[in-house]
């Protein structure tokens, strides 16, 4: 089942690149993600009453999906848009594949939970793999100020991601469910969105086309109710840490669609970047060797 939900994550966020470049038009960003989690909020509220499945929140588990819907589904969506207009989109992809490592730091400092070496050492080779697999856009890159403003932005993103995996363990430590943290987590980030976009003065828009339409509906149930639920339970059985190692298989599922798409053509770094990248992956979930102590007496 675990197996199931990782593919099914990887394969659903590594093609959500492509819904993300058809959004952009004349709708501003804030508000397609604003139209985004609306939508993705009220399909799972809709499917959680009709099954009877909606799980009640006390005071402190409304604050967290409030706090999880401004992490996961409203700043880190701002910070990501925002840094890609500074910095490529693969250093962009670099930068978001640390998730595993600051879960890792996070979940000791905040949880209590053990670093395992295994995880730390996957983490880097995947994120070492990524900066041979973008090497030409990030050797292509000049460092300037704009640089240092979308490095600090993806950062903040990142940090935030991370967060949101952190609130969503504990909100599943609780016994709440993702489905439901998640349909109020959406709703939060939906209306905190809509109240940036009221305040900033964000012209109100939709385009009523093919093209639009098509991708949103991608974003908001593939992409967002069927992603961010397979992804958070994950984060719930195997802890943030190893879950966050999606991060680092989304780019390589995004640049074999590429090939189809853009005529994006490996190279021998690129092909070494994925060696290390699928290595790294092994090194994340290998499970740690039963030590067997021996009995009194005997050698």
């Amino acid at each position: 089942m675990n197996l199931s939900l990782y593919l099914l994550t990887v394969l659903i966020w590594g093609t959500t690149w492509i819904a993300l470049k058809l959004q952009l038009g004349e709708v501003a960003i804030a508000l397609s993600i604003a139209y985004r989690f609306s939508l993705a909020a009220i399909v799972l509220f809709a499917v959680l009453l009709l099954s009877r499945r909606l799980q009640s929140l006390d005071r402190r588990g409304q604050l967290i999906c409030l706090a999880q819907g401004l992490c996961l589904f409203c700043l880190n969506f701002i910070c990501f848009y925002s840094a890609s207009q500074w910095i490529p989109s693969g250093l962009v992809a670099v930068i978001f594949s640390t998730a595993t490592l600051w879960n890792a730091l996070n979940a000791r400092l905040f949880l209590g939970r053990r670093i395992a070496a295994n995880v730390l050492a996957g983490g880097a080779l995947g994120l070492l793999g990524l900066g041979l697999l973008f090497w030409p856009q990030l050797a292509g890159h000049q460092a300037s100020q704009e640089s240092l403003i979308g490095i600090g932005l993806a950062l903040l993103g990142t940090l935030c991601f991370s967060a949101g995996n952190l609130l969503s363990s504990l909100q599943q430590q609780a016994g709440l469910r993702p489905l439901t943290t998640n349909a109020w987590g959406m709703l939060y980030g939906a209306l905190l969105l809509l109240g940036y976009c009221l305040l900033a003065g964000v012209p109100f828009t939709f385009e009523a086309n093919a093209r639009y339409i098509g991708s949103l509906l991608y974003l908001a149930i593939p992409g967002s109710v069927i992603g961010f639920t397979a992804y958070l339970t994950l984060v719930g059985r195997l802890g943030p840490e190893r879950a966050a190692y999606c991060t680092v298989l989304f780019p390589v599922v995004a640049l074999n669609i590429s090939v189809f798409v853009e005529g994006y053509q490996w190279t021998t770094p690129a092909l070494l970047g994925l060696g290390l990248v699928m290595l790294g992956n092994l090194l994340v979930f290998r499970q740690p060797r039963a030590v067997v102590l021996a009995e009194p007496g005997r050698a």
